[in-house]
């Protein structure tokens, strides 16, 4: 496998040994790996035109489309900084994303337009819808040539809540990128024969690094979806002979559960990839009894993210693990006073390597970082082979679709509420997201507070995906002789109750 310093290395290589390859297919369109990068090159002289520098945050809000790789490709070769926002956020998250990353462009898709005339703009009016001016103009550039990026820029910067509701920007370089491409590469068996079926979305690290951005370092074809539809993933198999794809377990289910499943043509998948938390044994056996082998990736945004892997040859054997650290990867598992634990204990999973991020975005002196291991707060144990099992999560995240959810940024909301004395949010599983969202409430005696008027709290505050599913009125919370709300004992009690029921 070719080696490159940086992704733009990489796509103009392709672009002048294989110039009529594919390296998108979207929305019916086949884009070369020559059009690929005569477009990276408008758009890196339209960037410099709007004067956007060495450093700066550009920002992407849209669905997957090529034009948003486009964009994450020219920023590095001008050394900017690519943050890509959730779409499913209310504008007032987004909003404070921008703000706390000091972000001086955002591009829209059409999709987005509205939402950005009708609120983003009002909350952050230094920043411009300029989708058409960067895309439409696919004339060949003049003037100089951009210089050679330096690998140790950082380049893309991906947010996460944290515990305390409050945004956490991850900060990753070129070389961070490149050296999770190599990793990508080695657990997927990646080549430029390869062709990748990526339907999950690109603001996420794990839609964009998992599979996407390692498939076009290696010169590999991707078909590329706006987003995830269980029906179109199948059609998408049948017809573009994909042989790699990366799903999660909601939409794993989704697409077992879809009426054209037991007949479609999954021949050419060699496997799929899963992960953003454990998967289910049955989700496994039902690729599985269809002849496709289920192999898992465990990560973080923070990592990279891929960190551990389970590749096809252990898959048989060894299928729910987590699988073995990747290449060039460092692991600890340690106990709550940072040492490391028994062999076969469980532990918190700290990760080291060349993909880690370089940093917190404003916050450098973060407490997730201890001596250069990143502190993951998911609980797992290692067998007497070398694989890893990740058993549950010291954090009190929840992982519904796909999606992170943090109880903080819900119990904030609910804090605001006069009605309200106090609450606490857990997770509850469910048989189709994975895991959902409830919220438990004390009321004040003389309230008439219904599960109606609490959802109506969430409104343009929080992405409807991270509101809670079920609201729970109660007398009181159990609680700590200091005063903390015992959840693992609160999640006991809602789930008998909803055995009983």
């Amino acid at each position: 496998m070719p080696r490159f310093a940086t992704l733009p290395d990489a796509i103009e290589s392709h672009a002048q040994t294989q110039p009529d390859a594919l390296a998108i297919y979207f929305d019916n369109t086949a884009l070369s790996y020559g059009d690929f990068w005569q477009r990276v090159s408008c758009a890196t002289q339209t960037l410099q035109t709007l004067g956007v520098k060495e450093g700066q945050r550009v920002a992407y809000l849209g669905l997957n489309s090529p034009a948003e790789l486009v964009l994450f490709i020219a920023l590095q070769r001008l050394e900017a900084i690519f943050l890509p926002l959730n779409y499913r956020l209310a504008p007032a998250e987004i909003a404070a994303i921008l703000e706390h990353a000091g972000a001086t462009l955002l591009v829209c898709d059409a999709a987005h337009q509205g939402i950005f005339n009708a609120h983003i703009q009002a909350l952050a009016p230094e920043l411009i819808d300029c989708e058409a001016t960067l895309f439409d103009n696919f004339s060949p550039p003049v003037g100089a040539p951009v210089h050679l990026p330096n690998p140790s820029a950082p380049a893309l910067l991906v947010y996460t809540s944290g515990t305390t509701g409050k945004p956490k920007g991850a900060l990753h370089t070129q070389a961070g990128l490149i050296a999770n491409c190599i990793i990508s590469a080695d657990a997927h068996d990646l080549t430029a024969a390869d062709h990748v079926l990526t339907v999950l979305p690109l603001f996420h690290v794990g839609g964009l690094c998992i599979q996407t951005l390692p498939a076009l370092y290696v010169g590999a074809a991707v078909s590329l979806h706006a987003r995830f539809d269980a029906g179109a993933w199948l059609q998408a198999v049948a017809t573009q002979k994909p042989s790699l794809s990366l799903l999660v377990p909601a939409t794993m289910r989704a697409v077992l559960d879809h009426a054209d499943f037991p007949n479609a043509d999954l021949s050419s998948l060699r496997l799929i990839n899963a992960g953003s938390s454990t998967i289910a044994g049955a989700l496994i056996a039902g690729f599985n009894a269809r002849g496709v082998t289920v192999c898992q990736v465990y990560g973080a945004t923070e990592t990279g993210p891929v960190s551990i892997y389970l590749k096809r040859e252990d898959a048989a054997l060894h299928s729910g693990s987590a699988g073995k650290p990747g290449v060039g990867i460092d692991v600890r598992l340690v106990d709550s006073l940072g040492a490391d634990v028994a062999a076969g204990a469980v532990g918190e999973l700290w990760i080291r390597g060349p993909n880690v991020m370089r940093g917190y975005w404003q916050d450098d002196s973060n407490a997730a970082f201890k001596h250069g291991w990143f502190k993951t707060g998911d609980l797992a144990r290692v067998d007497h082979d070398g694989f890893y099992w990740v058993v549950g999560r010291s954090k009190d995240m929840i992982i519904s679709g796909g999606e992170n959810i943090y109880p903080a940024e819900i119990e904030n909301v609910l804090a605001g509420c006069s009605d309200i004395v106090e609450s606490a949010v857990i997770g509850q599983l469910d048989a189709k997201w994975g895991e959902v969202a409830v919220a438990v409430l004390v009321r004040k005696p003389s309230s008439r507070l219904t599960s109606a008027d609490v959802m109506a709290l969430f409104d343009g505050k929080l992405a409807r995906y991270k509101q809670p599913r079920r609201i729970v009125f109660a007398e009181s919370l159990p609680k700590t002789a200091t005063g903390k709300v015992q959840k693992s004992q609160l999640a006991a009690q809602i789930s008998e109750e909803i055995t009983k029921a």
